[in-house]
């Protein structure tokens, strides 16, 4: 667990949430992938989550969880700067990027990343709920997609 960890950026998106949000970062864990996801005003709040995503996940429980060795994105520049190059660095992670154009590299988050839209999308129409309230159907998504089982053979969650 913990070994590979694929992250995506979507946005902005046509909407703004109730708290001016336009973006979703979205983290999902190889092995039994749970899903972490994240709002954010612009671009560059990106390397803040990874920080506070590491102290979460990492710092406290290292030896319970493993560590992190691998981090899959695409070749977004919020993922290609100097801050993630040290942190990468200063922690033995290897940053693997898909070619460009290809997000079928990358297909763990791209797939969770539309499972997750389609069902805020199915949320939000189904009551009637205005727009702007899109990030928290979409907190509500990963909620549920966290809550059930999710590889075939399992009989737990990643919970």
């Amino acid at each position: 667990p913990l070994e590979l960890l694929h992250m995506d950026l979507k946005g902005p998106t046509k909407f703004e949430s109730i708290n001016g949000k336009k973006y979703i970062f979205l983290t999902v864990e190889d092995f039994s992938r749970l899903t972490w996801v994240r709002f954010l005003h612009d671009k560059l709040e990106t390397f803040t989550f990874l920080n506070h995503l590491w102290s979460l996940l990492v710092a406290d429980k290292r030896q319970e969880f493993g560590v992190i060795s691998r981090i899959r994105s695409d070749h977004g520049i919020e993922f290609q700067n100097s801050n993630f190059s040290t942190f990468y660095t200063l922690h033995g992670i290897k940053h693997e990027f898909s070619a460009p154009k290809t997000p079928q590299q990358n297909g763990v988050v791209e797939r969770k990343n539309r499972m997750v839209q389609e069902m805020a999308q199915v949320m939000l129409h189904s009551k009637n709920i205005p727009q702007r309230f899109w990030a928290k159907a979409v907190n509500t998504a990963v909620y549920v997609i966290n809550h059930v089982y999710l590889k075939p053979g399992t009989k737990t969650t990643p919970y």
